[in-house]
Order: structure tokens, then C-alpha cells, then sequence
């Protein structure tokens, strides 16, 4: 048996029937991590010793019948800006090159309470700022699919994991499209849930109105299993909300018919490589021949998005960011003789550009003078994309398009050109500014082998509608 090309549920299967252990599934996972490592580089830490002695806790606990759980012994890899007690916490910047927390995200508890074997950080786009995972303190990830190619970002390292088998599932943060996007560019699943359904207690925090935790999974069956696993109700973040349906593995149907699903016209203008276009058409084909009602329609305010995205998030990661200041943990410089020059050199030398450029534009459109200008207009056009959703989900239950205008980017491409990479998030980032739920599932590749993503967005609440019309297409193509 290939221990390494099982599914995460398959894998838990296999463990529970006694044909292999926790353990052997760990030691497989970290011998392949030693072995892509060099190339990829998806980790930022990886806890061999650690992630081995929690196996074998586990393994005790399956056999005892302790652990019954779809996930039980199953190795993960975290996105390195979720808290992991005594476990290093980066951000993938050098502020927090040192910082090693006394908690961990609840997130990761509920993953560990599911009897999940965490193996190390993985590697992202410092303060989850970026669509490449190239602005990373710690070096680039690279694409497994071809490692002269991006993985996307910000969950990249988590997303190449997965592709590369480093990992069986990971959880990644999705900001404006950070979860969707590197799963659309490496060829796996990755899923957005509505805003609040799981907790952000121990996330370091980039746009806390934006930001989401989820599954980057091989296959859609995992991403079901994994997020129900993650979902819960947390006193400790005041976002997190009270759900009863979260048994989102009852949603692994398939069945799509009559089942009525948009194409926004306007996410198959200008900009978008033909090829993508013509996957994606072609995978809301085979949800019209499953049954599928398919229509296209307006979706107003798509040019808008951007602006209003770079705006909000900048000003919330403006405030947010001001906490790392090299005082109570984290990097400080050493050459200082008075407060504010330690302030000073310790967020000059600690943080990146793309770091540093985006706590600036978020600083003026939060100053005196240009806070109604800026900020509360983007509050407002927030406000109508919302209401542009709810009419469209008055008519839809699911809204499909693309992930990203293009399959991955060769490295170095974006960097030199941040604008175009800000284009990159044009079809993902709405839907984090709606509070909504979205999932990129593999849809084909391009003439050079790329992966393809396609987008299927839903209602809020309505994860189970997503995960239905992605496992029924899922299945159609196997």
C-alpha cells in the first residue's frame, strides 16, 4: 500500500482496520518531507521528534478505542501565522523569527481533539501579505506541479504541501482569496467557510474582518471531513458564531439536479487567460449534464472590489500590526539608545516591503483628512457588494467562475510588479468581503500542464450547497 497517495479520510480507514499505524503514516510523510524539501521548501518548521511521539499517543488511543474519528492519526501541516504551543510561530517574517507561543489556535485544538498528528509550520507570504508566497522571510515556496511556478499565496506552503505529499491535509488562512487561489494553482481542494464559523482565536491577526481559517485537502470528501472537524462555537473570539448544522459530511452527495447555479458575466471579461475560461465553462457543463440549472447574469461591482479590499485590509492590518514593536516578544534591535529609535529599527529591520507598503497605504487611508475620502467609502461599496450577493443568491444557490485571471506565474514575475499582483485576487476577494463561502476544486490544466481552479461560491451558511455541487462535479470527472 502507498501510504502517501491516500486521502486523509482513507488513510484514517486504514489506520482503524489495522493495516497500517499513526505512526508508520508519520515516519512516510516526514521521510518525503526530508526527501522534496530542498526543492519546495513548504515548511518553515517541522517537528519530526514531536510530530513521531504524538503518532505513537495517538496510535495508544485508536486501539484503545478512544479515537474513532474519520482524522484519527492523520498527519497535518499548520499555516505558520496559527498559534501551535511550543511550536515556533513566524508569520514567515524575521519579527517573529524567535517567538514560540505558550497556546495554541483553537483551530488546531479541534484538529488535535480529532486525533490529528501535527507535523510543522508551513511557509506563506509574511503577515499573510501576498499572492506567491514570495515575500516569505524564510525563501520561496515553489510549485510541486512545476517548481519554476508560484504556488500562490498566501497559504502556499500549505497548498504545496499537499500537492507535493508532504502533508495529508493542512490548514491554511484565506484573507482575499489566500486559500482558494494556491489551491487553484496547485491542483488541490481549498475552502473559505463563511466568515465565523471557525474560530479565529490564535490566528495573528491580518485583516481581522476578513480573515478566515480552512482545509486545503487532496480531494473534496477530506475538505468536508477536515472543516467539520475545525468548526466550533468559540467564547474566545468574539466573531465566532453559533451553528447547528456543521455536519458538513452529509453534504457528499452526488446530486445536483435542480440545482440553480450563476455565472457572473463579468468574471469572463477582459483579462482572463482563455484557457482557464474554456476549463471552467466546461466543468459548469458537466454540473448542466448532472442536472444543474446554469445561467449567466450580472454581478455588478467587480471593478470595485479591489480598491475596496486593498483599502480595508490595509487599514486593518495598519492597527493590527502596530503591536510588534521589538517590546514584549519578537525581534528587537539591538543597536538602539532611546525608545523610539529601538521602535523604529526593530519595524524597520523586522518587517518586509510588501509589509511595510501595506501598513503605510493603511495608516494614510485611516488619517486625519482622508479617512472619510478613503476608508468609509470603501465601507460603503463594501456594503453594496454584499447586497450585489444576496440579490444574486435571492435567484442562485451557487455562483461559479474562475479562481485567478491565469494559472501560476513563473517566480520573480509578480514581486516586480505588485499592482498585477493585487489583480491576481480580482475573483476571490469579494467573496471575503461579503462574510461568504467559496471553494476551488481542480477543474483540468492549461497547455503547460498548469492546474486550474474552478470557484464555486455560495450563500452565507450555505457550505453544504458548495460541497454537494463540488463533490457531484468531483466525481463526474474521475
Amino acid at each position: 500500500m502507498d501510504i502517501l497517495s491516500l486521502t486523509a479520510v482513507e488513510l484514517a480507514k486504514a489506520i482503524r482496520e489495522g493495516k497500517t499505524t499513526a505512526v508508520e503514516a508519520t515516519q512516510a510523510v516526514l521521510d518525503k518531507i526530508a526527501a522534496g524539501e530542498d526543492t519546495y521548501h513548504c515548511y518553515v518548521t517541522v517537528e519530526r521528534e514531536k510530530a513521531l511521539k504524538q503518532a505513537e499517543e495517538v496510535q495508544k488511543k485508536i486501539e484503545a478505542g478512544e479515537l474513532t474519528g474519520p482524522l484519527a492519526g492523520v498527519p497535518f501541516a499548520i499555516k505558520d501565522n496559527m498559534c501551535t504551543e511550543g511550536t515556533l510561530t513566524t508569520c514567515s517574517s524575521k519579527i517573529l523569527e524567535n517567538f514560540v507561543p505558550t497556546f495554541s489556535a483553537e483551530a488546531v485544538l479541534n484538529l488535535e481533539k480529532a486525533g490529528a498528528v501535527i507535523l510543522g509550520k508551513t511557509n506563506m507570504d509574511e503577515f499573510a501579505m501576498g499572492s506567491t508566497t514570495e515575500t516569505s522571510y524564510y525563501g520561496v515556496t515553489k510549485n510541486p506541479r512545476n517548481p519554476e511556478h508560484v504556488p500562490g499565496g498566501s497559504s502556499g506552503g500549505s497548498a504545496a504541501a499537499v500537492a507535493a505529499e508532504e502533508c495529508f491535509a493542512a490548514l491554511g488562512s484565506d484573507t482575499g482569496g489566500s486559500i482558494r487561489q494556491p489551491a487553484s494553482y496547485c491542483g488541490v481542494v481549498g475552502m473559505k467557510p463563511t466568515y465565523g464559523t471557525v474560530s479565529r482565536y490564535g490566528l495573528i491577526a491580518y485583516g481581522s474582518s476578513l480573515d478566515q481559517i480552512g482545509p486545503l485537502t487532496k480531494d473534496v470528501t477530506d475538505c468536508a471531513t477536515v472543516l467539520e472537524a475545525i468548526t466550533s462555537h468559540d467564547p474566545k473570539d468574539s466573531t465566532s458564531m453559533e451553528r447547528k448544522n456543521t455536519d458538513f459530511t452529509s453534504a457528499l452527495v452526488a446530486d445536483v439536479k435542480g440545482m440553480k447555479i450563476g455565472i457572473p458575466r463579468d468574471y469572463f471579461g477582459e483579462g482572463l487567460d482563455p484557457e482557464v475560461r474554456d476549463a471552467v465553462l466546461a466543468a459548469a457543463e458537466v454540473l448542466k449534464a448532472q442536472g444543474a440549472e446554469v445561467e449567466e447574469f450580472d454581478l455588478s461591482l467587480v471593478d470595485y472590489a479591489i480598491p475596496t479590499y486593498y483599502t480595508i485590509a490595509a487599514a486593518e492590518a495598519s492597527s493590527n500590526l502596530e503591536r510588534f514593536d521589538g517590546v514584549k516578544y519578537g525581534y528587537r534591535a539591538q543597536d538602539a539608545e532611546d525608545l523610539h529609535t529601538m521602535y523604529k529599527r526593530s519595524r524597520s529591520q523586522g518587517f518586509g516591503p510588501e509589509v511595510k507598503r501595506r501598513i503605510m497605504l493603511g495608516s494614510f487611508v485611516l488619517s486625519s483628512g482622508y479617512y472619510d475620502a478613503y476608508y468609509l467609502k470603501a465601507l460603503r461599496v463594501k456594503a453594496l457588494i454584499k447586497k450585489a450577493f444576496d440579490e444574486a443568491f435571492a435567484k442562485y444557490d451557487v455562483i461559479l467562475g474562475p479562481v485567478a485571471p491565469t494559472t501560476a506565474p513563473k517566480l520573480g514575475s509578480s514581486l516586480s510588479d505588485p499592482i498585477k499582483m493585487y489583480l491576481g485576487d480580482i475573483y476571490t476577494i469579494s467573496i471575503n468581503l461579503a462574510g461568504l463561502p467559496g471553494i476551488s476544486v481542480p477543474c483540468g490544466t492549461d497547455s503547460k500542464g498548469l492546474p486550474i481552479g474552478m470557484q464555486l461560491i455560495g450563500d452565507c451558511f450555505q457550505e453544504k450547497k458548495l460541497i454537494r455541487a463540488a463533490y457531484t462535479y468531483e466525481q463526474s470527472v474521475k
